[in-house]
């Protein structure tokens, strides 16, 4: 597949990717925005995941959004078939296409279009039976089976020790066979423009917006998706900020406690997006928006903007 008219605008929680890919589509009239984000494919998550707004999004076209329930849960290789079925579409259209977000992984399913594992649901009932009382039996079963991925995780990590655990035993291949992607940066298939930003700068953008988040309403917002038929799924339950608040709605904890860990830990979150996109040497990074966004219209509307297989 070869497709014209594709960059990706990548970079940390807060640094401003959002508003200057509104600001680049809004312009070009024929971009549509293809949102690379593990928390806004929930209908109903809107504040918390920096979604655009029902105006922006009437002013352009984007994809990727609101594709499940929040009592959903949702996984990368379910975003992958997403994510290519929106290109095919946006192609077809005669539309340019935009990817922006901060999910590295997601990222990386849709940029370099990597083997994703399958879902093997009666192995993983069974792991996660047996995780609270012997987590320490699945580590060595893991290690005795596939030791690379033992050796590249925390033996206390449950979530992945069960997951890499369920592919290598639904599978039948090591869990480890599929991450090379991870470990390899081939060639550029998309152009990658990144937002840099100095941490302390990020630290105050950051808490800035998560107190607009609060008086515009957040709080409301998880209340009511607590309260819905059905709740929040795991996956739902991990989004940073909503995780925070949902002690305080659902547990009673001091609400401005859980408002400044939900700070915190957007903020440990930003530092870890960071130091994934600056192990990719394929990015190209901006201090200033301006100038990212002159290389992201180039890369448009010229020879690099094209996805490369």
């Amino acid at each position: 597949m070869s497709v014209g008219g594709v960059v990706a605008l990548v970079g940390p929680t807060a640094s401003g990717k959002s508003a200057l890919a509104h600001a680049l589509a809004s312009r070009s009239g024929d971009v549509s925005v293809l949102c690379v984000d593990a928390m806004t494919v929930y209908r109903g998550m809107d504040i918390a995941t920096a979604k655009p707004t029902s105006l922006e999004r009437r002013e352009v076209d984007y994809r990727l959004l609101d594709l499940v329930a929040p009592s959903e849960e949702f996984t990368v290789a379910q975003y992958q078939v997403a994510a290519r079925e929106a290109l095919v579409d946006v192609g077809a259209s005669g539309r340019r296409a935009l990817y922006v977000g901060g999910t590295g992984l997601y990222g990386r399913a849709v940029l370099d279009d990597l083997e994703i594992p399958s879902q093997y649901p009666d192995v993983r009932r069974n792991l996660d039976e047996r995780a609270p009382t012997d987590l320490a039996g699945l580590y060595a079963e893991l290690s005795a089976l596939d030791p690379v991925a033992a050796g590249r995780m925390e033996a206390t990590n449950t979530r992945r020790v069960v997951r890499a655990l369920e592919v290598t035993l639904g599978s039948g291949r090591p869990f480890s066979s599929f991450g090379k992607g991870l470990l390899n940066y081939g060639p550029v298939r998309v152009v990658q423009v990144g937002l840099r930003w100095d941490l302390d700068e990020l630290d105050e953008r950051i808490e800035r917006r998560f107190r607009a988040w609060m008086d515009g309403g957040l709080l409301a917002e998880v209340e009511r998706l607590a309260s819905a038929p059905g709740g929040l799924s795991r996956t739902a339950r991990q989004a940073v900020g909503y995780r925070e608040l949902l002690r305080h709605v659902e547990d009673g904890a001091d609400l401005e406690t859980c408002v400044l860990d939900a700070i915190t830990q957007s903020r440990r979150l930003a530092r870890r997006q960071r130091s994934w996109f600056a192990r990719d040497p394929r990015i190209e990074w901006f201090d200033e928006p301006t100038d990212a966004a002159v290389r992201l219209t180039a890369v448009l509307n010229g020879s690099d903007g094209f996805v490369r297989d």
